[in-house]
């Protein structure tokens, strides 16, 4: 059966997400995970767009080995000669060269005329290609161009060596059945066309992005260039898990297979949610919370009698374990250590220590540790721990009649600072608080609870975004008090901006989320405000 190769963006696209961007061990982690996953290619990054964008690269070429890398450049000298300086001690690696060719971005945005920017296009495709054999290029905003100019231009970059022929859908304007006749049309119209790789990158403005690549897919394209849950510029990417398993599942209608370990995709959208502090909706399909949840009773009454009811594919394909092992204070190292591989974590990655040590202390505070809990501590510890903020000690009282207070303790570059503050309920003071001991005035533009799991001794995950001179932060906290998660929600934040008031990219600098401090206490009346 033929295959259709997966281009990860993940790392590239992906990241210009507004408040995705990813650490150089963070990017370096998830490529890891992306080579588990069996995507054939990973886009490590844009190597010419900074010194911290190249190391990154760079270091992703070096230790991922089985997927090949490559690195975007513009159509310029020194975008292609800075990738392939990056990537010169990679194992297996390309070059992916664009430039736009809708008279829309000519005119307005490259201000050039046609023929200059196929010269342009050629030119790089050369340059490329006396470094490396895998040379891919794209027309950006392809489906908005000239059909005819298209086709001049792909022709032209093949007889200059392009191996893969791109064609994004930039804007995610085009439709279907719009994919399909332009893929059709491409294949028989440009020069040598079945001698390279049609490839398809659809963004999802209009909520299409994974119907026109599957579309591109039945009209001859071979590559789909897309995200681990759908994330990239504006409304994202195709999403790489709807893809997927729409090729398994649909199998005879469409007739390809993958190189996809599928049991690795909900690992893969946990990691990478973690890493962004970016949850996917509930209802997301194949990784949302809700993909494999039933609560109506006929709908549970049908699962019970048989899953195939109401399920098309099993939680257990896309990596979603069920399991009726039960994780608590009795449970020991080893048994810890098999329950996160049985998630899907790799133990090479993993300070198995430092998280036993966390996860014994969670289950002194809960009666039962669940499979969620596990993945929170794994995911909140991976990594050195380089914060410049951390807490050490948090207490706050609160009532009907009592004044909001929090008594904070944190340290700063290694030296303790304490204070106490007021607000309008816990969470305002201890925030206030943390506030007044950094110095840092900034603007809280959004608050989000959740209970990582069922119960009243549930783990509390906050997510919090954070804007300081226009630069929009997220931070997350868990923690089985929603004050101290809050705290470690906006610390984690700070940290991000801490790294940002430097000068420096995020992915320069190495960065882990907050763990759990020592010692939090919390004095609190029930008819406290939040």
């Amino acid at each position: 059966m033929e295959k259709v190769k997966f281009f990860d963006t993940t790392l590239r696209d992906g990241e210009q997400s507004p408040g995705c961007s990813m650490s150089a061990d963070e990017k370096l982690t998830l490529a890891k995970q992306l080579e588990r996953l069996g995507v054939n290619t990973i886009e490590a990054g844009f190597a010419a767009s900074s010194p911290g964008d190249f190391e990154s690269v760079r270091e992703i070429g070096r230790q991922i080995t089985n997927s090949t890398v490559v690195s975007l450049c513009r159509a310029s000298k020194n975008d292609i000669d800075s990738a392939i300086e990056a990537l010169s001690d990679a194992k297996n690696w390309g070059i992916h060269t664009f430039i736009s060719t809708s008279d829309l971005h000519m005119k307005h945005k490259l201000q050039m005329e046609p023929k200059d920017v196929k010269a342009m296009a050629v030119a790089a495709v050369e340059r490329a290609k006396k470094a490396t054999d895998n040379v891919e290029f794209s027309p950006e905003d392809a489906t908005r161009s000239d059909p005819e100019f298209l086709v001049e231009v792909l022709s032209e970059t093949v007889r200059a060596g392009a191996t893969i022929l791109n064609i994004p859908d930039t804007v995610g304007y085009t439709t279907p059945d719009e994919m399909f006749d332009l893929i059709t049309r491409l294949r028989n119209e440009v020069y040598n066309a079945d001698k390279v790789t049609f490839s398809v990158h659809c963004h999802n403005d209009l909520g299409l992005g994974v119907a026109n690549s599957l579309a591109a897919v039945r009209a001859g394209a071979r590559q789909i260039e897309c995200t681990i849950n759908g994330i990239g510029e504006r409304a994202g990417n195709a999403s790489l898990e709807e893809l997927v398993m729409a090729l398994k599942t649909r199998q005879e209608y469409f007739g390809f297979e993958s190189d996809i370990v599928t049991e690795q995709l909900f690992p893969s959208s946990k990691l990478l949610s973690k890493i962004t502090g970016v949850d996917v909706q509930p209802n997301k399909a194949i990784v949302g919370a809700n993909a494999f949840a039933h609560e109506a009773g006929i709908h549970q009454h049908g699962v019970l009698k048989n899953p195939l009811t109401y399920e098309i594919m099993t939680p257990q394909s896309v990596g979603i374990k069920s399991s009726s092992l039960v994780m608590g204070k009795h449970s020991g190292r080893f048994a810890l250590g098999e329950r996160i591989k049985e998630l899907g974590f790799d133990l090479n990655d993993i300070d198995l220590n430092h998280i036993f040590k966390e996860f014994k202390r969670l289950a002194d505070l809960k009666k039962q540790v669940f499979d969620e809990d596990i993945e929170a501590l794994v995911t909140h510890g991976i990594g050195k721990q380089t914060d410049k903020y951390s807490l050490e000690d948090l207490i706050v009282t609160s009532g009907t009649t009592a004044v909001p207070t929090a008594t904070i303790s944190m340290k700063i570059d290694g030296e303790v600072f304490k204070k106490a503050s007021f607000g309008d309920g816990p969470v305002d003071a201890a925030l206030n608080t943390i506030k007044e001991i950094t110095g840092i005035q900034c603007t809280l533009t959004s608050y989000v609870v959740k209970a990582i799991t069922g119960g009243t001794d549930a783990q509390g995950e906050v997510s919090v975004g954070v804007e300081k001179d226009g630069v929009r932060i997220t931070g997350r906290g868990a923690h089985t008090d929603i004050v101290v998660a809050s705290a470690l929600a906006f610390l984690n934040a700070l940290n991000r901006l801490a790294i940002r008031s430097k000068g420096l990219s995020p992915s320069t600098v190495s960065y882990t989320p907050l763990t759990l401090p020592p010692i939090c206490r919390l004095y609190i009346s029930a008819d406290a405000r939040p």
